[in-house]
């Protein structure tokens, strides 16, 4: 669960364990690509795999239809501060790996 001022959005717990095992199959940096739900996801991104149907879920892991989107921007932070993952705080264009 994040809640963002007064929205929550809702993620399948497999989420974590899920994203962090993509990433260390990725082995480096991979974009971002945050997109909300209505936009396409830019191919290659964690937004993209995280709507993928070959994701480990088969689709969204977002759970509430009309803010399953920006799962790039919400999921990776929380990665970040369980020491999973490396995670590049620029304007734009931020990228993120699996902990070394």
């Amino acid at each position: 669960m994040c809640t963002v001022g007064n929205t929550v959005l809702l993620y399948d717990r497999r989420c974590i364990e899920d994203l962090h095992a993509a990433l260390v199959q990725h082995g480096d940096w991979m974009e971002l690509g945050a997109a909300d739900e209505q936009k396409s996801a830019k191919e290659g991104t964690v937004e993209a795999w995280g709507r993928s149907p070959d994701n480990p879920i088969g689709g969204w892991y977002g759970l509430k239809k009309g803010l399953r989107g920006r799962f790039a921007m919400y999921v990776p932070p929380l990665l970040e501060h369980l020491g999973r993952v490396e995670l590049e705080h620029l304007p734009r264009n931020n990228r993120i790996r699996a902990a070394r």
